[in-house]
């Protein structure tokens, strides 16, 4: 039975929801008339699928102001890639991909073994070789305040200097909603609609608009890999070594990026009220519970955004 309480939390919930969705529209919008030339990075993740109904509510029945951009590791999960492209094909958006593999051919992205590295650290320079190439002043991007420390130090319009890089004492204030988009050649910003959301806020929106995502953040069989408190999903890229004991376990993925790098969580959480429920009660980050390469150092992620990463 439904009781007072429950009826004044879902209506505190829903006007909660409608704030963070007029926020994000209104940047969204702020970036389309301030910037000359942007773009909406868009992987297939849930954070992503996220922005794509927000620039739906902004922009249709228009076509949106700016392409879609995605910067392929060449390494990415199957099934993300092929919702990634339906999506788009659905939506009738223009696509961009950015490939890590054409920067290695290049020459510009080295790696030791082009076949099993991890090719997440390298994204930043295909972005950034992207973003000359195609002289963007604006990525938009779904990067959120509570995924990590040096995503918490970011404002919603993230100033990036003529290297690409970004410098946590230089960014600008942004009093009363207010944001300076001025930036010269070869600056750009990075811009993040959904700063302000939390892991909990994306669920809930996703389960208020019935958006389609990956299956594979949904619990599933998976054969992983017990090792230093992550499950590791067994895969050519990431094999087991000598010694370690592969498992069979319900899992399903917080987050989805480069393979290598991205470590499924355990679970039976087959459907968003499921994951939402499960979601609510957790007390480590997303990416603290999956990303391994989060947990290299304290400052990881910040000497990588340093350098041109998201």
């Amino acid at each position: 039975m439904t009781t007072v309480t429950d009826n004044f939390l879902s209506d505190v919930n829903a006007r909660h929801l409608d704030a963070l969705e007029s926020e994000a529209i209104h940047i969204l919008r702020e970036v389309a008339a301030e910037c000359a030339n942007p773009a909406l990075l868009f992987s297939g993740g849930k954070d992503s699928v996220v922005l794509l109904r927000l620039a739906e509510k902004a922009f249709r029945p228009g076509k949106f102001p700016f392409p879609l951009v995605h910067i392929d590791t060449g390494h990415n999960f199957d099934e993300v890639i092929a919702f990634r492209d339906a999506r788009v094909a659905e939506l009738g958006e223009r696509l961009i991909v950015g490939s890590v593999e054409d920067s290695i051919k290049r020459g510009t992205v080295r790696l030791r073994n082009p076949q099993t590295d991890s090719r997440n650290a390298a994204q930043a320079v295909t972005l950034l070789e992207t973003i000359a190439e195609h002289q963007f002043d604006a990525c938009i991007g779904g990067a959120r305040r509570d995924e990590e420390k040096a995503r918490a130090k970011e404002r919603i319009f993230s100033f990036r200097d003529e290297f690409g890089q970004w410098d946590p004492k230089a960014q600008r204030p942004e009093l009363w909603d207010l944001y300076n988009t001025r930036v010269h050649p070869g600056e750009n910003m990075r811009v993040f609609p959904i700063s302000n959301w939390t892991e909990l806020d994306v669920w809930q929106y996703i389960a208020r608009e019935k958006l389609a995502l990956p299956s594979i953040y949904f619990a599933h069989e998976r054969e992983v890999i017990p090792r230093n408190g992550l499950l590791v999903p067994v895969t050519p890229l990431t094999p087991p070594k000598d010694g370690e004991t592969v498992e069979t376990q319900v899992v399903r993925f917080r987050t989805v990026g480069d393979i290598s790098c991205t470590c499924p969580v355990s679970s039976d959480a087959a459907t968003v009220d499921a994951i939402i429920a499960e979601t609510a009660v957790t007390q480590i980050t997303e990416r603290g519970a999956t990303r391994m390469d989060d947990q290299t150092s304290e400052a990881s992620m910040e000497k990588r955004k340093k350098q041109g990463y998201f």
